[in-house]
């Protein structure tokens, strides 16, 4: 993790836990023990999933106690089963419990989404095509979220606005069609002297043609049929086939694997992010 990161990461669980604790702390728990009283937890699967997230569990308990001792067992992607151990933690018990409830919002989320793209990378790993994320991230976890779906075995698309030239439905509205949306992009990157790639959103064979033609790095197929697709892959694969295919549009478990059939190489997905279900991670006091 690089230095930006782990400042980005440090300001995220400040916000966290200041987002639970406010200023009276846990009240609880001071009500209950005191401030010298020490115990052991661990962090335990409940589900059969694929892990993210370890990397938050030091820095978050050790902002809240110097003297708690956090023992990660497992790394990111590891496969897990029910029962499994992921961490151990031994020291104040105020700290563990002040820590409990945000350490499993991330384990739990994160570890949701790498078992989502693992699911459908599994399905497609017989075809050359590549699991893909989009930019349907919650606000300020886009990194995190993007890292669990390389942890679960897919792949980033474009982390931003910033870094990629994506020609969307919108824009070719705008624009006036693919192919004036296409060529102002090429212009514009050419111009720049920016080693940026260019890919352009199609809907339709006629669409995808006019594209083509024009030769970006990537034509995506958006909510196409599968036949479709398919039609288009023989039309690259015979006549330019430097450019890449990305099909997107009504990926699920019923349907990639048809659409990874067809022959394109990236299918992006927006629900392994925006709708992947909590994995069941639980802390236990021993």
């Amino acid at each position: 993790m690089n230095p930006q990161s782990r400042h980005q990461l440090a300001a995220l669980i400040r916000g966290a836990l200041a987002e639970d604790l406010g200023r009276a702390g846990d009240i609880t728990s001071a009500a209950l023990f005191d401030a010298k009283k020490t115990g052991r937890a661990a962090i335990i699967s409940k589900s059969a999933g694929v892990l993210s997230g370890v990397q938050i569990l030091k820095p978050l308990f050790g902002r809240l106690s110097r003297s708690l001792s956090v023992n990660v067992l497992l790394k990111n992607g590891a496969t897990l089963s029910p029962g499994g151990r992921i961490c151990e933690l031994a020291g104040p018990v105020r700290a563990i419990l002040a820590g409990e409830r945000v350490a499993l919002n991330f384990l739990q989320h994160l570890s949701g989404v790498a078992t989502a793209a693992s699911t459908l990378a599994r399905l497609i790993s017989h075809t050359k095509a590549r699991l893909l994320d989009t930019r349907k991230t919650l606000p300020l976890l886009r990194a995190l979220e993007k890292q669990a779906v390389v942890h679960g075995g897919g792949f980033n698309h474009r982390f931003g606005l910033f870094d990629m030239v994506l020609v969307k439905d919108t824009h070719v509205k705008a624009a006036g069609g693919v192919g004036p949306a296409v060529r102002e992009a090429q212009a514009f990157v050419k111009k720049r002297k920016r080693a940026l790639a260019i890919e352009v959103e199609t809907q339709s064979v006629a669409e995808f043609m006019e594209a083509l033609s024009l030769r970006p790095q990537r034509i995506m197929l958006d909510n196409m049929s599968v036949a479709d697709m398919a039609t288009c892959a023989i039309l690259r694969d015979s006549s330019a086939q430097v450019v890449e295919l990305e099909a997107s549009g009504n990926v699920s478990a019923d349907t990639i694997v048809k659409i990874a059939e067809t022959g394109v190489d990236f299918i992006s997905a927006g629900s392994i992010t925006h709708s992947a279900p909590a994995l069941d991670i639980h802390l236990v006091i021993e």
